[in-house]
């Protein structure tokens, strides 16, 4: 185990952190089995992609649709279920053929069954790609085999059996790259993977032991979901002891700045694309003049100079990864943080809600009848 030990305990939580480049070679080849069928799935060029999923499998979309974009020539955009069970008028804006691509650890939310149902009933010769964790859950019962639909099941080791989706996450996301073909050494990746658990204690530890109160994570472009991941990550995993708040680099200022006090340690996500970088260096030279240099930490930094005396954790990125490959690597500095934050408050990582308050699958919801207006 690359982090395991006293800071990490015992957990289910700490061993799916750390299995996580291990499980990558064995989503690739998952992916490569399904290819073909992807491919005949994603058809001609004008065809919209939608990507949606709940909570940490929406952020999954938020962080690969640049690059897909990019890479397939054609509109790619992150919708959440939640917006699309509430509102889906506003996702059905034209008559052009649209893939939906769906996230689902379980598939047993119930806005991830929702979602797909209602958007095959209003969208003209709509297609299913859903990329989930379970074979036998209800996503993946309910397209199995519809001749509009491929469901591609990882391994699985990812479906995590832990409160918080860590292993799912980097695994459901890799197979959205790879699925549409997008370039990954995975290998590489694997090793990078390693590298950053092999830094994680010390680090992580660092967090924690400061007793924040807050935690902020700003991004820039498909790394600003990579902030919510990590915010969301810290709420559950500490049970909200630790709110944990997410915003971009630039939009920080405006407004969100106002949270930061004597508790409060920011952590920035640097990008590696040169541009987006120099946004996320200003930000954290920025907040070492209101927090302090040891209450700010850039995540892919190195030389702490260049941050104003900021905290670093390095982060290696492999020649050619793209940036969602490398937000599967910096999310590791997020999951081993609010593991060891929820460790330091005496919180279970695994049931950090032991009433049901929150649950791993969510509870409660009622889907309504959803009736579209007739067009005069």
């Amino acid at each position: 185990m690359h982090s395991s030990g006293r800071w990490s305990g015992d957990s289910r939580t700490a061993r799916e952190i750390e299995q996580q480049p291990a499980t990558w070679t064995r989503v690739a080849e998952a992916v490569r089995r399904a290819r073909p069928d992807i491919e005949k799935l994603v058809g001609r060029p004008g065809r919209r992609i939608v990507l949606t999923g709940a909570g940490t499998s929406a952020f999954i979309g938020e962080v690969v649709a640049r690059d897909l974009a990019r890479h397939l020539g054609r509109p790619v955009e992150a919708i959440a279920t939640t917006e699309i069970v509430a509102d889906p008028l506003a996702v059905v804006v034209d008559d052009r053929p649209t893939l939906l691509v769906s996230f689902a650890r379980s598939g047993n939310s119930p806005e991830s069954v929702a979602a797909a149902d209602l958007l095959n009933e209003l969208t003209p010769g709509l297609r299913h790609l859903v990329i989930t964790c379970d074979p036998e859950g209800q996503l993946a019962r309910r397209w199995s085999g519809a001749g509009n639909a491929v469901v591609l099941a990882l391994p699985d080791e990812v479906n995590d059996r832990g409160f918080a989706m860590t292993s799912s996450f980097t695994g459901m996301a890799l197979a959205a790259l790879l699925a549409f073909g997008v370039e990954v050494d995975v290998e590489a990746l694997a090793h990078a993977g390693s590298t950053v658990l092999g830094g994680a204690a010390e680090h992580a530890t660092a967090i924690s032991g400061a007793k924040p109160a807050r935690l902020v994570f700003l991004g820039s472009g498909p790394l600003r979901g990579l902030a919510r991941e990590a915010a969301l990550k810290c709420l559950e995993l500490t049970r909200g002891e630790v709110v944990g708040l997410a915003d971009s680099a630039l939009g920080f200022r405006h407004g969100p700045k106002s949270v930061l006090d004597e508790r409060t340690i920011a952590v920035v996500f640097r990008s590696t694309d040169p541009h987006a970088r120099r946004y996320d260096g200003d930000i954290a030279r920025e907040l070492v003049q209101s927090l302090g240099a040891e209450r700010v930490v850039v995540v892919g930094g190195d030389d702490p100079g260049e941050f104003g005396g900021a905290r670093t954790w390095p982060v290696p990125s492999p020649p050619g990864l793209p940036l969602a490959g490398y937000a599967l690597l910096a999310v590791i500095a997020a999951q081993t943080t609010a593991l060891a934050c929820s460790l330091a408050l005496g919180v279970a990582p695994d049931n950090p809600f032991p009433d049901g308050e929150v649950n791993r699958v969510v509870q409660g919801v009622v889907i309504h009848g959803f009736a579209a207006p007739e067009v005069s």
